[in-house]
């Protein structure tokens, strides 16, 4: 328990720590968007302590087919408009200065001949500038310039790759780039996860489907640290983790609090069954139930010898119907066993054939 600000005492937050492989799950769609809607389900189990992502440099220069359909699209629609086949229902207007422009080219013409070049002049005076002076004019003129990046993202393309260390880096996400060996993802993951571990964190969000992982997630339960694995379909990974949830989802923004609930206590259903045995274990059909008794002493029935019977060669009919009949009339307030007076040998059949069956398919 912790005293807040009012004096009230509640408790504590937990602490998540989210961990990406960017080269196992690279983002489908915009890397900012995705980004955000990944911290915004860390949060519901948490205060969100760290998010970062590990990837090397083949990330940054490789193009998805998401990017490349956009940018065709959008040099066709280009092409379209220069030649006067196309002509847009609103003008184009620029995000710093509020000009309008009657094509998207004549508007990054205009935005690299004005705005860029200002650009440029205020980051070589930065450079010219030391100690205390040159941070207050990075506040103040380049950071602080927030039109000027929202526009020169939409209109200026990335000399390499589609910006994903920037869109990263601008939703709050520490990007790593490893070494260009293979596994190099993997260890500094491990090794993040290790100090994370020592650190006191109470749940882990791993994004990523690979299989080395486990015995991370492993290590992880035994330090009693609570594990979420996010991935796509297969689930291999996300069995030994304490709640596994679809990227697309999360990427998609469909992972809720209620969706999120309900794989919990599904997960809670599942640990619970195999605790106890399962739905489906041998325990369930020991020898407790009624079915295997009733079966047991009909068996003992027809196995031990009746005394009062004279097995003989010759009377072996005569004396096999005596015993039937005797059967029936014992349970002749039976109107269910009157109806079907072979019920004795409907049953030894029936679990024979059972028997077979599943020989054949391989139970047994």
């Amino acid at each position: 328990m912790i005293r807040n600000k009012e004096g009230i005492y509640s408790a504590k937050p937990k602490k998540v720590v989210v961990l990406w492989d960017l080269d196992n799950k690279p983002p489908k769609g915009p890397p900012y968007q995705a980004a955000m809607a990944l911290k915004k389900v860390a949060q519901n189990f948490g205060d969100v302590v760290d998010i970062s992502a590990y990837v090397n440099r083949h990330a940054f220069i490789h193009l998805p087919q998401w990017v490349r359909e956009e940018r065709s699209q959008r040099r066709q629609i280009d092409i379209l408009e220069r030649k006067g086949m196309v002509t847009p229902t609103e003008p184009y207007v620029c995000n710093v200065c509020g000009r309008k422009c009657k094509t998207n080219l004549d508007l990054k013409k205009h935005f690299k001949q004005l705005h860029e070049r200002e650009r440029e002049k205020k980051l070589s005076r930065m450079r010219s500038l030391k100690g205390k002076k040159r941070q207050k004019y990075k506040e103040r003129f380049i950071s602080g310039n927030v039109k000027y990046e929202e526009a020169a993202r939409s209109l200026l393309k990335p000399k390499v790759g589609y910006g994903l260390a920037s869109e990263l880096r601008r939703a709050g996400v520490f990007v790593k780039m490893v070494e260009d060996k293979p596994q190099s993802a993997d260890w500094a993951l491990k090794r993040q996860m290790q100090h994370s571990m020592s650190r006191g964190i109470d749940w882990i969000f791993l994004v990523t489907d690979d299989s080395d992982f486990v015995d991370m997630l492993r290590r992880a339960k035994e330090s009693n640290m609570q594990t979420v694995v996010v991935g796509d379909s297969s689930r291999a990974l996300g069995r030994y983790a304490d709640l596994w949830v679809p990227w697309v989802g999360v990427e998609n923004g469909e992972i809720g609090e209620e969706e999120l609930f309900s794989a919990r206590t599904r997960n809670d259903l599942y640990s619970q069954v195999d605790d106890d045995g399962g739905l489906f274990s041998v325990t369930e059909f020991d020898g407790d139930s009624d079915y295997e008794s009733d079966l047991d002493q009909l068996l003992d029935r027809l196995v031990v010898p009746n005394p009062g019977v004279r097995m003989s060669v010759f009377s072996e009919g005569e004396e096999e119907g005596k015993w039937v009949r005797d059967e029936s009339n014992k349970v002749g307030t039976n109107d269910h066993v009157r109806k079907y007076p072979s019920l004795v040998e409907k049953d030894l059949f029936w679990d024979s054939e059972g028997e077979e069956s599943d020989e054949e398919d391989g139970y047994l």
